[in-house]
């Protein structure tokens, strides 16, 4: 730690010096170190340059000359709060980087150096593109997609390395890349990207080997892609994963796990309990969870409505509005309950829907709830549209909303 902190009152020759004897000895933590954003060093004004390439003429072979002369270049720029030029600098120092990984055969030494340079072109990508964004909002996706081209090399090379020892092999570094990217591809709604990705973590040997933290991101990314295929099931149990092997203490990622994972469940007809939505500051499910359970399709409606901003932030909005066929099974099984018979009549539903809001409703439409509600497998039974009622089998007429999506 001293070490490192110490980079901040470095001269450029000390600078300079450091790196190469972390070159010479194959010390992946302290060069990693030494071109981290993260580190003191890039708030120091003495490696602040512009023009590098004379002061460090001869002091490296290539390609680590260029990426000395990248990564100076980027502290300058974002020294003048220039975050495109300081990214496209920094860009440039991966891409050399890759060069000379690519040809490290038999040897792993270099991962903390590209896991610290993909996890800041990311940062820098996305600082960038926000800076941007006002000025030429075209270019936004054009830096994300760079950014992402300079990972995806690290991964190739990654994910080749099949025949190196398990111990010395690259592919300890596949999962922090595939992380990386997928909130890169996220971030840019491009999530037929991360099929190829899965494909490769799920087909590697080492996948259940990888960081506790490592995984918990994976399988979070990976219940956000299955819930947005409606594969509920897959979904559920990838974000329940997420959730229970999450760091305790980290209540803001346990809280973004479950701002996906709560409506996984509710698709699948298991309602979060009112203490866990009020520990983790999760009000805008309340309602919801409230309506559904009730059948109250004014209530539901309600809520979607009032906090429907932060639903579409999220990108959970369409999956929540699923749950409006849930909340019509709840519905009609009340009133199959309060007829207590088989043979149902549609206007009883009509009424109820009307008294909760659903005013300009009319009995053909009603009707249609119904039959699509028995399509579906919410309800067993038919429609008899010559007497407008529903007939519901006399066993299990509404099956476990579970079995229905499942």
């Amino acid at each position: 730690i001293l070490l490192l902190n110490s980079m901040a009152g470095l001269t450029l020759n000390q600078y300079l010096h450091q790196v190469k004897n972390a070159l010479y000895q194959g010390t992946g933590d302290l060069l990693a170190a030494s071109f981290s954003f993260r580190n003191e060093h890039v708030r120091n004004f003495r490696l602040q340059i512009e023009d590098p390439e004379p002061r460090t003429q001869g002091r490296f072979q290539s390609p680590y000359d260029e990426m000395v002369n990248a990564h100076l270049r980027a502290i300058f720029y974002i020294s003048r709060n220039n975050l495109t030029d300081c990214f496209f600098n920094h860009l440039q120092c991966l891409q050399a980087f890759n060069k000379d990984f690519e040809t490290q055969r038999e040897s792993n030494w270099a991962l903390p150096l590209m896991v610290e340079l993909i996890l800041d072109a990311r940062f820098l990508a996305l600082w960038a593109a926000k800076q941007v964004y006002s000025k030429n909002e075209g270019k936004t996706g054009e830096i994300l997609e760079k950014a992402a081209g300079g990972i995806m090399t690290c991964f190739r090379i990654c994910a080749s390395d099949t025949r190196t020892e398990i111990e010395n092999s690259k592919r300890w570094g596949m999962l922090h890349i595939v992380n990386q990217l997928f909130k890169i591809y996220f971030k840019m709604g491009n999530l037929k990207l991360c099929k190829p990705l899965i494909r490769a973590i799920e087909g590697c040997n080492i996948k259940d080997e990888y960081t506790k933290a490592q995984l918990v991101t994976y399988r979070f990314f990976l219940g956000r892609l299955e819930m947005f295929e409606n594969d509920y099931e897959a979904a559920e149990k990838s974000l329940e994963y997420a959730f229970q092997n999450c760091y305790p203490g980290s209540r803001r990622n346990m809280r973004l796990i479950l701002i996906y994972l709560v409506p996984v469940k509710m698709l699948l007809g298991k309602m979060p309990a009112m203490f866990l939505l009020q520990k983790f500051g999760l009000v805008e499910f309340k309602d919801i969870t409230i309506a559904i359970r009730q059948g109250n399709i004014r209530l539901l409606n309600a809520a979607l409505a009032r906090f429907e901003t932060f639903f579409i932030k999220a990108g959970i909005l369409l999956v929540l509005e699923r749950l409006k066929t849930v909340t019509y099974r709840n519905l009609f099984k009340r009133v199959a309950h309060i007829c207590g018979t088989h043979q149902i009549c549609i206007k009883a539903f009509l009424h109820l829907l009307q008294y909760l809001g659903e005013t300009e409703m009319d009995l053909n439409e009603a009707e249609f709830i119904c039959a699509d509600l028995i399509f579906q497998g919410y309800v067993k039974g038919y429609v008899s549209h010559a007497h407008s009622k529903v007939v519901i089998s006399k066993q299990n007429p509404f099956p476990p909303v579970s079995s229905v999506l499942g």
